[in-house]
């Protein structure tokens, strides 16, 4: 979906030039990266805190070997050796649980909600697939009540709406990044609180 080209902005040419998704998702993508490089520049000066960082190899460890088991050994895990590394690894699990997470997540009622448009099940193959010559016949007369015959119950339809409608509603007590600014602990700092 892109090409990367340094001298484009965010590095990168969309091959779709246009598609709001990649065009807000890049501006969004910057902006977390710049926050995570400075949070990140701050506690790790240079590349030798990273690696040496044992509670911080630790995590990235686990998060390779048990949080993704089945995927451990894939060579496309980023290492982390480096503060460009720590900051790569950061907005990238940024990103996906915040703006990829929404993008993804907050609109599926508008569209699912309404089950015809999105049904969890089908309750009877369509007529076309295995249909007895009655009900071919019901079908090319009236598609509508074969079609109906398709669709999910009531209930079904109303648990799934129900689903998707706390799926896409934001949580009374969510917290955005960034909404509260909190003072950075100098390294120091840091040693005297542990």
């Amino acid at each position: 979906m892109a090409v990367e080209e340094p001298d484009a902005p965010h590095g990168l040419r969309l091959t779709i030039k246009d598609y709001p998704f990649a065009n807000d998702g890049l501006v969004l993508w910057d902006i977390l990266k710049e926050w995570i490089s400075d949070y990140v520049n701050h506690y790790y000066p240079n590349a030798s805190l990273v690696e040496s960082d044992e509670e911080l190899q630790a995590w990235w460890t686990e998060i390779r070997t048990v949080g993704h088991g089945d995927k451990k050994d894939e060579p496309w895990w980023p290492v982390l050796k480096t503060p460009e590394d720590l900051i790569h690894i950061v907005t990238t699990i940024a990103w996906v649980t915040s703006c990829h997470h929404a993008s993804v997540n907050v609109g599926q009622y508008t569209y699912a909600g309404y089950f015809p448009s999105r049904p969890t099940i089908a309750r009877r193959n369509m007529p076309t697939e295995e249909a007895t010559e009655k009900e071919w016949e019901l079908f090319m007369k009236k598609p509508e009540v074969l079609l109906l015959m398709c669709f999910p119950s009531q209930i079904q339809a109303t648990t799934v709406m129900a689903i998707l409608d706390v799926l896409s509603n934001h949580s009374p007590d969510e917290e955005y990044l960034g909404e509260n600014a909190e003072a950075a602990l100098s390294m120091k700092g840091m040693q005297t609180r542990i």
